[in-house]
């Protein structure tokens, strides 16, 4: 199995950056893809970014395309997001994902996710 912990979540003022970080332990080596989905209050978790364990193929939902930025590093098992000119649409709980065979959008397609940090942009 495979344990994703999640750390970096906090308050920022609209405009500014934040960078959260998920530590992948565990059969590290099955995984294909991560990915970082966020939820709303009553809205529907929604993918944000997705990179290869192994590679350097990204995707990124249109609304963050330019803003933000997922990485990775396969030495330290970690998968970083980078959040910069944060708006307060981006105010939600983030999830990191871990995929055995998918790099998608669809998050049925995950199978590990992390407990979850919470963003709040202020306007």
């Amino acid at each position: 199995q495979v344990q994703l912990v999640e750390s970096g979540g906090g308050l920022v003022q609209a405009g500014g950056s934040l960078r959260l970080s998920c530590v992948a332990s565990g059969r590290t080596f099955i995984l294909y893809a991560m990915a970082w989905f966020r939820q709303a209050p009553g809205k529907e978790r929604e993918f944000v970014a997705a990179i290869r364990w192994s590679g350097v193929r990204t995707y990124y939902r249109d609304s963050v395309e330019g803003r933000f930025t997922i990485s990775r590093d396969t030495a330290k098992k970690t998968v970083y997001l980078q959040m910069n000119r944060v708006k307060p649409e981006d105010t939600a709980v983030y999830y990191c994902a871990a995929s055995t065979n998918s790099f998608n959008d669809d998050p049925t397609n995950y199978d590990y996710w992390g407990q979850g940090s919470q963003v709040t942009a202020a306007s």
